[in-house]
């Protein structure tokens, strides 16, 4: 399946804490093949290996892998070394109360706790101290705790509940992609919800797996968004099966054994829409394709769907805020 592409939202808010610290990453931003006129875009996306190498240079730039949002720096071999303290741990329990505990010894770190709700566990952060103007190192640390556990246990958690201690964000459409569960904002701390079940659960990675792991982690765990159990991640890894036909939503109903009624009301109430999918899916491959420079812009048009280039130009503009070809002339 073709990866999710990233928000220019997100590269604009993981290089304030850059600005804050008055490093100049211009000549980073060309390096990596993001142009300054991409992220002034607010509908523009970039691809999850962009922002992946992002991340990783500023870690090294800042030297600190909070990004300047935190109250301290973390030192870059943090992480890993909390996953070297916790690989060896006999259970999810064990390993993630150990890799907690790891960054509670550090100062000024961002606390984060695990508790009990009868079946339920909640893994609240307190990010009352932060520096943190658009929420991104909030968002990060749940992000990569969930996706962590996930990983040491071979299994998606599944998440319950989602809570935010301030308000809903204007990017807080792309919420569903990162935590994939029913959200709640301005609620009295930002917290995870899962069953308690998981705890229970053994590790089934090791010394071995974790190297690969280190070599993109935490930073790929925010670059891949959550494909989790809602009907909308599901028509997405159904849709991108075959690109090259797009099935109708009556032929998509038909293969999940619904009316197509049932599905637009699904759909809706998970805040979507059938032709919304397939949009950004389309989108999704057409920046695929325009980074790799391996299709030309009709044959891209083509293996979307649409009947003419001047078509597939008007949609991706609409979807992106540019051209297909301003697009690629700025990845180059």
């Amino acid at each position: 399946m073709r990866e999710r592409t990233i928000a220019s939202h997100f590269a604009r808010a993981v290089l304030g804490g850059a600005r804050r610290h008055g490093y100049d990453y211009s000549g980073l931003l060309q390096q990596l093949g993001i142009s300054p006129e991409l992220l002034d875009e607010p509908r523009a996306r970039i691809a999850p290996e962009q922002f992946t190498q992002l991340i990783q240079a500023l870690w090294l730039a800042l030297d600190d892998e909070y990004l300047g949002f935190g109250q301290a720096p973390s030192r870059p071999g943090s992480f890993a070394m909390m996953c070297h303290a916790v690989i060896h741990c006999r259970s999810l329990d064990k390993a993630l109360n150990r890799g907690l505990l790891f960054y509670s010894l550090f100062p000024g770190a961002p606390r984060l706790t695990l508790s009990r709700e009868d079946e339920w566990v909640r893994l609240s952060l307190d990010d009352s101290q932060l520096w943190d103007p658009d929420h991104f190192l909030s968002e990060s640390l749940l992000v990569i705790w969930h996706r962590f556990g996930s990983w040491l246990i071979g299994q998606r958690i599944r998440l319950e509940q989602a809570t935010f201690s301030y308000p809903r964000p204007e990017h807080g459409a792309e919420y569903d992609l990162l935590f994939s569960c029913p959200l709640e904002f301005s609620r009295g701390q930002s917290s995870l919800l899962f069953h308690s079940r998981y705890l229970a659960m053994p590790l089934l990675q090791d010394e071995r797996t974790l190297k690969h792991f280190l070599e993109r982690s935490p930073a790929d765990l925010l670059s891949r968004p959550d494909d989790g159990d809602s009907l909308s991640s599901r028509l997405r890894r159904l849709l991108s099966r075959d690109s090259s036909r797009w099935p109708d939503l009556e032929a998509v109903a038909a293969h999940l054994h619904i009316s197509p009624q049932t599905l637009r009301r699904h759909l809706r109430e998970e805040g979507s829409s059938f032709q919304e999918l397939k949009d950004q899916l389309r989108r999704d491959i057409a920046i695929y394709h325009l980074g790799r420079a391996d299709l030309s812009l009709q044959q891209i048009a083509e293996q979307l769907g649409f009947s003419e280039p001047s078509a597939f130009h008007r949609a991706f503009k609409k979807w992106t805020g540019l051209t297909p070809g301003a697009y690629r002339a700025q990845e180059s």
